[in-house]
């Protein structure tokens, strides 16, 4: 058995460390994964099985968590933390046989990063009409984004109360896929209340940015 210790590490070294572990791997074998908190351990929880391998959580203590792995035969390596359509795996492919993201016909196509719950500079209220203005025009696009990303105060526009949660559940609904930073929901103190779409972390921000055709910042 292979022990990463992610305690104290911040978003997203607890999933590159487990990566990295189980990319080391020559075959069939067990990792444990140690971090200090939930999001953490469900980022790792989530590697895990957009591998194939099994995997089971427990909390030890306060602020203890292990995530054990069980990496079998059929595992496979992949390029990205987060579970889904499985487009990452075909960006790294398309990257490492030297091609460009628009030369990969499965690669992702337009996502929509919002880093904020208000649009612009200037006056916090006008900001905030302004966002909510933005994203119900995203509904209204005859091609939608294939992804949206929520982090910082974004975050905040996908929890309960939001003035723009019906139209994100409406996108989400068209097969949008809805994703916000786990750290950030953390940070803000709102983690039970997110109410659309999936928690991610930086490594996966990071890759789906990268491997985006185009990209949105309002």
């Amino acid at each position: 058995m292979i022990t990463v210790n992610a305690m104290g590490d911040i978003c997203p070294i607890p999933v590159v460390k487990t990566k990295k572990a189980m990319d080391a791997l020559t075959g069939p074998d067990q990792i444990e994964v140690l971090v200090d908190n939930e999001t953490a351990m469900r980022n790792v929880m989530k590697l895990a099985k957009s591998s194939g391998a099994q995997a089971e959580q427990e909390q030890l203590g306060e602020r203890e968590y292990r995530v054990l792995i069980d990496v079998g035969e059929n595992a496979v390596k992949v390029s990205a933390p987060d579970a889904g359509t499985g487009n990452n795996t075909a960006v790294s492919s398309a990257a490492e046989a030297g091609k460009g993201a628009q030369s990969c016909p499965a690669c992702i196509g337009t996502v929509a990063a919002i880093g904020s719950d208000r649009m612009g500079d200037g006056s916090d209220e006008l900001g905030h009409i302004l966002m909510k203005s933005f994203i119900f025009a995203v509904t209204q696009l005859d091609v939608l984004p294939d992804k949206m990303l929520f982090y910082n105060g974004g975050a905040k526009l996908t929890i309960e109360g939001s003035e723009s949660l019906n139209d994100l559940k409406a996108l989400e609904e068209q097969g949008v896929e809805i994703m916000t930073c786990g750290t950030c929901l953390d940070y803000y103190g709102i983690k039970d209340k997110l109410a659309v779409g999936s928690v991610t972390n930086m490594y996966s921000i990071v890759e789906t940015l990268q491997g985006a055709m185009s990209v949105i910042r309002p």
